[in-house]
């Protein structure tokens, strides 16, 4: 790889980072948002759902409109958008102004992600193939813990006496110098043949998910009423009507090529993708709110239990990006398996009674966590996509990356059903230590199912000898 190459790689990833961070910056900023702002427990939720469910509203026709457009073009547009949202997420007043902001951030990040991993993917092969993705998961890994830890600092550190809202600011030079530098150095690439969007599937899908993910994140708040069902019932039906409409579009610019779905390698990996943004949703939101509540720790203190996860994260995806594609789907699988086992001894280590975990005693399971998750995002990004044809990567990206913001979305309303509905919002920590306990064992299930799934992925990468 030249130099010219090298920074269009680091574009990307800074804008793939900047992202992520935005994603969890808010969780260990929540008690001090709902401080400031005067938040209920159901606002504090659409902290994160508002920015996930835009992001997989979007994500798909994001993805079809790099393909169709520039894949180049988009991820700037995107990037301005989302530079602007950060801006007035950072001087909003109130909840209300507060989360149309993260709407819009989440709507500008639809059209940025797609193009990070279809621009990846159509510029890289053989073994620069499997580095470059393996950096993509390092950096996934470590925005995961980062943006806690920023949000953690920040917070705490007050700056110019404006508590949480640097965590927002921060966004607005990174965004500027992604659009800079990304103009000058991102090589622009589309589809060979480029038709019209088709703008009856966005609308369709779209649809679907607003109706799908709405009620599972407001139900609880509502006692579950009867049009919380019947939302979920019209979602599968809208998504019933959306497949059928890209059937008949396939071979006229569909929104999905449903071909991709016919090879084992796409599907398995979109649906241990999906599982993996559940298990992260329900984990790290009801984690830093433990750490502070159950466990009664500062920010700071928070921020530094997260450290520990992102040391582990960061070793985990080194090693599968030294890796190169050589132990292809075993090398996630045994991630998932290392997680599974860390969460056990976590909760053992929880359900002693211990009222004041210390930092120190719970590092051995906390690294191990962000280990073994480390091990897993670039080598299912890299083995899922493999054999997705250039023309389809910006769908194809599009499709993976909402599997994840999707189940982020679902994860986080999750949280209604096995934290909140044990806390109530209660401050009390042996509630608080009760509820993660059995969000405990709701990650254990999501994490062997997950690792189920990777079976669907090869056993021998695509550029490694027989």
């Amino acid at each position: 790889m030249g130099l010219t190459a090298w920074i269009a790689l680091l574009v990307l990833l800074g804008a793939e980072l900047m992202d992520m961070i935005d994603q969890s910056v808010v969780l260990t900023a929540l008690p001090a948002v709902q401080k400031s702002t005067g938040a209920g427990p159901d606002t504090v939720q659409w902290l994160t759902t508002g920015y996930s469910l835009p992001i997989a509203l979007g994500l798909i026709t994001g993805g079809r409109l790099g393909d169709l457009y520039g894949r180049r073009r988009i991820l700037l547009i995107g990037t301005a958008l989302f530079t602007t949202a950060s801006l007035l997420c950072g001087l909003a007043a109130g909840p209300g102004v507060l989360i149309a902001a993260r709407g819009l951030q989440g709507l500008g990040a639809a059209l940025m992600i797609p193009q990070i991993l279809a621009t990846l993917h159509a510029t890289s092969e053989g073994q620069n193939r499997s580095k470059v993705f393996g950096l993509y998961g390092a950096v996934m890994s470590l925005a995961n813990v980062l943006g806690p830890v920023m949000g953690g600092l920040l917070t705490e550190a007050d700056l110019f006496g404006l508590s949480w809202r640097p965590i927002f600011l921060v966004n607005v030079p990174v965004g500027l110098a992604v659009i800079l530098l990304g103009r000058k150095f991102i090589p622009e690439s589309t589809a060979r043949k480029a038709d019209r969007p088709d703008l009856t599937g966005m609308l369709l899908s779209a649809l679907a998910i607003v109706l799908i993910v709405f009620p599972l994140s407001e139900g609880h708040l509502h006692h579950w009423p009867l049009w919380c069902f019947a939302l979920l019932a019209a979602g599968l039906l809208v998504l019933g009507v959306f497949l059928h409409h890209q059937k008949r579009k396939q071979g006229n610019a569909p929104l999905v090529p449903l071909p991709l779905f016919q090879g084992r390698q796409f599907s398995g990996g979109m649906a241990a993708q999906l599982m993996h943004g559940l298990l992260c949703g329900l984990f790290f939101m009801t984690w830093t709110l433990y750490l502070q509540r159950g466990q009664g720790m500062s920010p700071f203190h928070a921020a530094l239990a997260f450290v520990l996860l992102s040391l582990g994260e960061l070793a985990g995806a080194t090693i599968a990006a030294k890796s190169a594609g050589r132990f292809a789907r075993r090398l996630p699988q045994a991630g998932a398996l290392i997680t599974v086992a860390a969460m056990a001894a976590y909760g053992l280590q929880l359900n002693a009674g211990q009222a004041s975990l210390s930092l120190l005693a719970m590092t051995a399971p906390v690294v191990l966590i962000g280990f073994g998750l480390g091990m897993v995002g670039g080598p299912l990004a890299d083995l899922s996509l493999a054999r997705v044809p250039h023309e389809d990567a910006g769908a194809a990206s599009g499709l993976f990356n909402t599997a994840i913001h999707l189940g982020i979305a679902l994860g986080t309303a999750l949280t209604a059903l096995v934290f909140f509905a044990t806390t109530g919002g209660s401050p009390d920590a042996a509630l608080n230590r009760d509820a993660f306990l059995t969000v405990l064992w709701w990650v254990g299930s999501l994490l062997a199912l997950m690792w189920a799934l990777m079976f669907c992925l090869p056993k021998q990468a695509d550029n490694q000898p027989d």
